[in-house]
């Protein structure tokens, strides 16, 4: 029995490894989230810049230091603090997305708790896994480079999945999959990260060097815990931190 049981779990591993590389790939601004089959992928499906395109110097909006958001959902805050000491893209993204309100209102368009607690994503303003963020100013979508900070490294990496997809191995990174953590959706391609974003429901640490985690949920874990496809943000607000995002 136990080796019958254990034959399961490896085969479940690698079920979640193959979904993992089609959903949560790189292609463009929208976190398409794939809710009808593989339980275990995060995906998005416009095309931003290719790896290796994006000058990163000055880039902006950029979070030098940390914040702290606040979002209600469901009637209860969750607390999040973001690193944009770790990545400083990544958070100011999502801290300057936090602060324009437009996280104010959408779903979570994919919930993943089977056969074990995996993503609650959301934050497409289409609701379906396809949209992502469009300046109102540019009319144009913005797209967030792959960001990994390597444990005991000073600087990112940019652009390039370093994971499992690319390399078959999990690196050790300074921010890592664990429960709680928030990090960002993307499709096939490294630079595709626009707004969607989703909450680790467990240690999903085989997703660490491919996909970039930005802060962690300090409160309100059982909030999340809840959710179910279809939930709301009510609210999301940056509480403290502010002053660190740079435009």
């Amino acid at each position: 029995m136990m080796k019958i049981r254990k034959y399961c779990w490896l085969s479940l591993v690698c079920v979640f490894l193959i979904t993992t590389t089609t959903l949560f790939g790189c292609s463009s601004p929208e976190a398409n989230s794939t809710p009808d089959n593989s339980n275990s992928s995060i995906t998005q499906t416009s095309q931003p810049a290719s790896s290796g395109s994006v000058n990163m110097d000055n880039y902006k909006p950029r979070l030098d230091g940390t914040a702290v958001v606040e979002m209600i959902i469901k009637g209860k805050p969750v607390t999040i603090e973001i690193d944009g000491n770790a990545a400083p893209i990544t958070a100011g993204n999502f801290v300057d997305l936090v602060g324009r309100g437009f996280y104010n209102g959408l779903t979570f368009h994919r919930v993943v708790k089977e056969p074990q607690p995996f993503v609650a994503q959301g934050g497409d303003p289409q609701g379906r896994g396809t949209g992502g963020f469009v300046d109102p100013e540019t009319k144009q979508s913005r797209y967030v480079p792959l960001e990994i900070l390597l444990k005991d490294e000073k600087e990112p990496i940019y652009g390039q999945a370093i994971g499992q997809q690319a390399t078959a191995r999990t690196p050790i990174v300074a921010l890592p999959h664990k429960r709680g953590a928030i990090a960002m959706a993307r499709s096939q391609q490294p630079n595709s990260a626009s707004s969607q974003f989703y909450f680790a429901l467990s240690d999903i640490n085989f997703l660490d060097g491919d996909y970039a985690v930005f802060g962690y949920v300090t409160e309100g874990m059982e909030v999340i815990d809840t959710l179910k496809q279809g939930d709301k943000i009510d609210s999301a607000k940056v509480v403290s931190g502010a002053e660190n995002l740079k435009k």
